[in-house]
Parts: structure tokens; C-alpha cells; sequence
């Protein structure tokens, strides 16, 4: 896709589904509890589709999801459980969808965490930001196929330039764990991820994407010591956010506009940024750009046959 579209580092997520009617259409947002899952929620709700709301903590999802109601007068909002590190509450999510699926948004993640791993032993920023995904995407895999033209949307982050997937040692095994590599790596296999649903579900009409939400403070940050946001750049040494960053609002709307905007019609496996699609990746700018080896057919093939083993063998 070429066509620059009307959109860009200051739209909210509102702005892009003026005018969009989902009437009828079912959304499920993973993380829309807090954050940019939350602000996307929000837009989704604002165009009248059924939605539901995957979390960790229902009791958050239902503080949200009656402030939405509320604030949009929809009464299709639904909160279910799911925590993307545990299988079993994958599968029980999975088992308890029933009828089509027209829009699926990967957004839940986890970021820059100390070194844990899951109960298969899985690195956890991979086990919950790209695994977890994957198996929740492939299970709704025939809901997908029955909406006749559903997409699929993976949130990544402009952290995937920080490394690519290490197939000879994903989960840091044999090297010293680095909790930006791990990061960065989970984030390339986002994109990886759309690349290789684009190349395989084509024939069901289901379209995927990923995108960079751009730099938000949000719950992400949990795990960084605040000492790190002025040593990054984020902050000066007053504690003021530096130029470049956006509101949540403003965070969900590259999110939004590939859920539910008919502008991407048929886009996919593809990179986003600021509500266009991204362009390379250069050395000299780093706050923007796609790197190469995210959208690469043959690393999406190798992670694909990667993760159905892995889950397969869990």
C-alpha cells in the first residue's frame, strides 16, 4: 500500500472511525482494560459493533466496560477472562467463542520484565506477547474464516529494531538474558506473525497487520525502574515527557484505523506507523521504520512452523 492516508502522529483514535458504522460486526481487543487497549476499546465501542474485551483482571474490564457503555450508549460489551501466559485459559477462551469473528486485535503485552519464564520453560516477554497470541489467533482460527473478510491486527512496537527472533536461542538458554533483546524479538514475531497469516489465510478473506502505537506512558512501563526514562531520552531531568510521545488516545489510533477502517480494505502483512504504512528502517533515524527482517516471507514461514511445534509439544 502507497496511498498516503489522511491520518497521522496526532490522530486519535475517534478521528479515524468518524463515521464508521460496525453495526453488527464482533470485535475481541486483548488487554482493552488499561491503556491503548482501553482507548481502542473505546473508538470500537463508538461504532456500535459488538465487543469484547479480553483481560487478565474481569473485575478492571467491567470498571471500563460500564465507563464505555456509559460514554457510548453500547450495550454489546462483553468482559472475559484470559491471561496470554497461561494455555489453559487460551484454550477456555477459545472454547467459549461462538459464531464469527470480523475483527481480532492482538494488543495485550508485556515489556522490558525481569528474566522469568513460563511453565514450558518459554522466555515470558515471547510466551505472552507472541505465543500466547498465536495460539489464541490460530484457535478462533474458523470464527475468523466465518466473518467473510475479518482482520486480524498485532500490536508491535518500534522496539522490534532491537533485535530480530534468535531461532537458535529464543528463550535464552545459552546466552545472558537481555530484557530489551527479549522485548525486541517478541516484537519482531508480532509482525512475523501478520506476514505469515497474510500468506496463509488469504483464501478465508481474513487480512493481517501489525503497527507501532508510537511512544505512550501507559502500564507497559511497569517493570522499568523510573531512573531509566531520563537515561532512555524519554524524560528531562525534571521528569517531563520529551517530545515525540503521544496520549493513549492518540497511541490507539493506528490500532483502530487497521480494525476498523475501510480505508485498509484489503491491506495486508504489512507495518504501521502513525496511521501509514511504515517506511524502511534507517540507521540514522531511530524512531521510526520497519526493519526488513520483520517483514521477511521466510522468516515468517520459520516462525510459523516454530510455533506450531512449540505449542503443539506444550
Amino acid at each position: 500500500m502507497s496511498t498516503l492516508l489522511p491520518f497521522g502522529f496526532s490522530s486519535t483514535a475517534l478521528d479515524v472511525v468518524q463515521g464508521v458504522d460496525a453495526t453488527g460486526r464482533h470485535v475481541i481487543i486483548t488487554g482493552a482494560a488499561s491503556g491503548i487497549g482501553a482507548e481502542t476499546a473505546r473508538a470500537v465501542a463508538h461504532t456500535g459493533a459488538s465487543l469484547t474485551m479480553a483481560v487478565r483482571s474481569v473485575d478492571a474490564g467491567r470498571l471500563v466496560a460500564a465507563e464505555l457503555t456509559a460514554a457510548t450508549g453500547n450495550q454489546r460489551i462483553d468482559v472475559r477472562q484470559l491471561d496470554l501466559s497461561d494455555l489453559t485459559s487460551i484454550a477456555e477462551f477459545v472454547d467459549g467463542w461462538s459464531g464469527p469473528l470480523h475483527v481480532l486485535v492482538n494488543n495485550a503485552g508485556i515489556m522490558a520484565t525481569p528474566e522469568s519464564r513460563s511453565s514450558q520453560g518459554w522466555e515470558c516477554q515471547f510466551a505472552t506477547n507472541h505465543l500466547g497470541h498465536a495460539a489464541l489467533t490460530s484457535g478462533l482460527h474458523a470464527a475468523l474464516a466465518n466473518a467473510n473478510g475479518a482482520r486480524v491486527v498485532n500490536v508491535s512496537s518500534i522496539g522490534h529494531r532491537r533485535s530480530p527472533v534468535v531461532f537458535d536461542d529464543i528463550h535464552f538458554t545459552n546466552r545472558p538474558y537481555d530484557k530489551w533483546s527479549a522485548y525486541g524479538q517478541s516484537k519482531t514475531a508480532n509482525v512475523l506473525h501478520a506476514v505469515g497469516i497474510s500468506q496463509r489465510w488469504a483464501d478465508d478473506g481474513i487480512t493481517a497487520n501489525a503497527l507501532h502505537p508510537g511512544g505512550i506512558m501507559t502500564n507497559l512501563q511497569r517493570h522499568m525502574d523510573p531512573t531509566e526514562f531520563e537515561a532512555m531520552g524519554w524524560v528531562d531531568a525534571d521528569g517531563n515527557l520529551q517530545k515525540g510521545f503521544k496520549t493513549a488516545q492518540q497511541g490507539a489510533a493506528t490500532t483502530t484505523m487497521l480494525a476498523m477502517s475501510p480505508l485498509v480494505d484489503g491491506v495486508s502483512g504489512q507495518y504501521f506507523e502513525d496511521c501509514n504504512q511504515a517506511v524502511p528502517a534507517t540507521p540514522d533515524d531511530r524512531s521510526r521504520g520497519v526493519q526488513q527482517y520483520a517483514l521477511d516471507p521466510e522468516q515468517a514461514q520459520r516462525l510459523w512452523d516454530y510455533s506450531i511445534s512449540a505449542l503443539a509439544n506444550a
